[in-house]
């Protein structure tokens, strides 16, 4: 909604007294599309806290058409890491729904996942993956009952990830994107791979959501070669894939 000297998205002047939104001319919809692309590939070479500057380096923009455009990082990275988990959410739906043995349809949506590059950009709160009894848990809104609850939090420990300088990792994402940025749906449906895998006998028993979403993360590496990238993502996914199933008891 446009506020009383709010710069024009598409041209940078002052907002007008009209009330109807224009759409973007095709220039600064072209610049959008260039911002959000570099914004992908910055963050995920160098995660969430690269600066705007090599966002809009990236883009061939100065750094005012991308404030133009997102007026805080934050704003930006939101819109990020919501088109990413909402990516990453129709991958599981669509292996939920075509894969009937338990285990292709979450290899399946760990493949493609991974070959997508998505989870370099997943929400940082998603990625806070605790091991141990005293891990600190995420239980998303809306779950049907105390019981569910209780279960989907012990499917998603959370650990606090530091950085340089022993400070916390900044959740530049927010707990409010945790509600609204499709978060939650995403949590319930790679529960529903995870607990039917884990049903049919075909996951080991100890493997969380969380396991799977950092399986996903660290399965794309950033590597110079394109071509290198791909292989060693196949390579590493095959790996950790059988450390994920389950092994006969001895």
């Amino acid at each position: 909604m446009a506020h009383g000297g709010e710069a024009d998205g598409r041209t940078g002047r002052p907002a007008g007294g009209g009330s109807r939104s224009a759409p973007l001319r095709v220039d600064a919809q072209r610049n959008l599309e260039h911002v959000l692309r570099a914004a992908r590939e910055v963050f995920g070479e160098l995660g969430y806290g690269a600066p705007m500057e090599d966002v809009a380096r990236r883009a061939r923009v100065g750094v005012g058409t991308v404030y133009r455009r997102f007026p805080s990082k934050d704003v930006l990275v939101r819109r990020i890491a919501e088109e990413e988990t909402s990516r990453l959410t129709e991958q599981a739906r669509t292996a939920l729904g075509q894969e009937e043995d338990p285990w292709s349809a979450l290899s399946r949506f760990l493949r493609t996942s991974v070959a997508s590059g998505a989870g370099r950009l997943l929400p940082p709160n998603v990625l806070r993956v605790g091991t141990g009894p005293e891990a600190e848990t995420v239980v998303p809104e809306g779950a049907a009952d105390a019981g569910q609850s209780a279960a989907a939090g012990a499917r998603v420990p959370q650990q606090r990830v530091p950085v340089a300088g022993g400070e916390p990792a900044v959740d530049a994402y927010g707990a409010e994107a945790e509600r609204t940025g499709g978060v939650p749906a995403l949590l319930d449906v790679v529960g529903r791979l995870v607990e039917r895998a884990r049903s049919a006998g075909a996951l080991r028993p100890d493997v969380t959501v969380g396991d799977v979403l950092l399986v996903i993360a660290t399965s794309a590496p950033t590597l110079p070669d394109p071509g290198h990238q791909q292989a060693a993502s196949a390579r590493l996914l095959d790996i950790l894939l059988e450390g994920l199933r389950s092994r006969p008891q001895s």
